[in-house]
């Protein structure tokens, strides 16, 4: 196949390309999405020579538009323009809406799935072909494709450095990170897109090899739909809308015999209920879980600097098995803007005398190993987030923050300020544990955010209990995928973009070794 890439950019259909208002197309596969599953699946199968068409409801912004602004990023590259929240409003849902998806406004932080986390989904969910060792072929072809790498002691920065200074002290695990970036710039500007193409996002790696292999992208292009006919999937029906004014300039209809889902753990299972698919079981939308997470902020005596160089360095993985204690902690920077909102720095004097320090603050990221208790659903075109935490991750987040004190008053910071909506601040160990002694698990206590939301659509064995099947295919329609974090049985604890592309492409395998039989 004699396929050339443009110079510059990539060849995506967008709505202003659309010049009828009624689109009809055929393909072998739709994928719906184009982030870690959609890219991956994609690339994999138009490879093998299957006639591929990506549908992405987000704005196509190449990285030659990114403007290393944050506030800026939030408008343009992220779902509701950064404002996605549960239905509480004290949990941010982060995820990117262009193409891309998240990988375009990820840290860029690549674990591998624990080994635990596989061991439960054999054991739980019946996945028996999931083993470390049957996924590890996976994981290391996706490793080498997007050059994961563990953090070289120059790309620390002073953040973490000071961190790794503090476990040290105490005797505590710590490990540099992985990414997934080439010769990294050491911007900080993770999130708001790599205006340098450095993080090996889907924009620059797998998208562009799927386009190579004649794959077809719609960007502003939203599925309202999937079809399907006598228990076969037969295509999907979308809305092409421009980006600006959000008005609907076309309807398009692709006729496929194999769709795709990976819109993510938020509109996959959103589209299955409107498109009244895939639920005998009653999971869809069931067992949302995210990972939410805090900033714990330490004051030093010395500058931090904490958002110069690579915005995440190191991870704290001392309890990060559940028996330990089921969170992380990431050595993470901010700018002065981010630093401003993960805690309450209160107003006027206060606040001014917050910022003056600002240049000394350094950030650490707890993660916990939450339960699948939330749910998502739609009604009149509304979606809510409902989630809220159990009271076993209540404790463990609480666990978090105060371990994440220690590793800072260790490094040597005179105060912590705490990542609740209440102001709350301790100057040692007593004083962050008196502070911490008084809250209660109730909605608007931490400061949350997550941009990993998972588990909406679970794979398992068991079709009473989960969506799709052990391939990814779902239990109801034949023909029909899910390949992105909604399919994850359980929260993972890690950032889940390294088992979403090691899983699309075990589910792309799958799909090609149906055909050929």
């Amino acid at each position: 196949m004699n396929i050339h890439l443009q110079r510059e950019g990539l060849k995506v259909i967008q709505a202003k390309d659309v010049g009828s208002d009624r689109v009809t197309l055929s393909a072998d596969v739709v994928v719906v999405g184009s982030g870690a599953g959609g890219a991956v699946t994609a690339y994999e199968l138009a490879r093998a020579g299957l006639r591929v068409i990506i549908l992405e409801a987000g704005p196509y912004v190449p990285s030659s538009e990114f403007r290393e602004d944050f506030d800026h990023a939030m408008s343009t590259l992220y779902a509701d323009r950064g404002t996605q929240t549960n239905a509480d409003g004290d949990l941010l849902v982060l995820q990117g809406s262009c193409v891309g998806g998240s990988t375009v406004v990820n840290g860029c932080v690549a674990f591998r799935t624990p080994d635990h986390i596989l061991a439960d989904w054999q054991r739980d969910h019946g996945l028996t072909d999931l083993t470390p060792a049957r996924l590890a072929p996976y994981f290391a072809k996706v490793e080498k494709r997007l050059s994961v790498h563990r953090n070289q002691a120059w790309e620390i920065n002073r953040n973490s450095q000071v961190l790794g200074q503090g476990c040290d002290k105490l005797g505590i695990s710590w490990q540099p990170l992985q990414r997934n970036i080439k010769d990294c710039a050491m911007t900080g500007f993770c999130l708001s897109g790599c205006a340098s193409d450095r993080k090996q996002s889907m924009l620059v790696t797998y998208l562009p090899w799927a386009l190579a292999e004649g794959a077809q992208l719609h960007a502003d292009t939203r599925v309202t739909r999937v079809l399907a006919r006598d228990g076969s999937v037969s295509g999907v029906e979308a809305e092409v809308r421009d980006p600006l004014s959000g008005k609907v300039v076309a309807r398009l209809t692709v006729t496929a015999e194999r769709v795709i889902l990976a819109a993510g753990a938020v509109q996959t299972p959103l589209l299955l209920q409107r498109s009244r698919l895939a639920n005998g079981s009653g999971q869809v939308g069931r067992n949302f879980a995210c990972h939410p997470s805090t900033l714990v902020v330490g004051d030093y005596p010395e500058r931090i600097d904490s958002w110069q160089g690579a915005l995440l360095g190191i991870s704290i993985d001392e309890w990060a098995h559940p028996d330990k204690g089921g969170f992380l902690l990431e050595g993470g920077g901010a700018g002065p803007v981010e630093l401003a909102g993960v805690a309450d720095p209160g107003t006027g004097r206060a606040f001014m005398d917050y910022m003056r320090r600002v240049g000394h603050l350094a950030g650490l990221v707890t993660l916990i190993h939450d339960r699948n208790v939330g749910d998502i659903s739609e009604k009149d075109g509304l979606k809510t987030i409902n989630y809220r935490l159990d009271d076993a991750d209540f404790k463990a987040m609480l666990a978090a923050i105060k371990a994440a004190a220690r590793v800072h008053f260790a490094a040597g910071a005179t105060r912590v300020w705490l990542p609740t909506v209440e102001q709350l601040h301790g100057d040692n160990d007593a004083e962050v544990e008196a502070a911490l002694a008084g809250l209660k698990n109730q909605p608007h206590t931490f400061r949350m955010v997550s941009y990993h939301p998972q588990g909406t659509c679970r794979m398992g064995a068991d079709r009473k209990r989960s969506v799709v099947g052990p391939r990814g295919e779902t239990h109801e329609v034949k023909g029909l995928y899910v390949a992105d974090a909604s399919l994850l049985p359980t929260s993972i604890i890690v950032n889940p973009q390294i088992t979403v592309y090691a899983l699309a492409s075990y589910i792309a395998d799958g799909i090609l070794s149906d055909i050929n039989t």
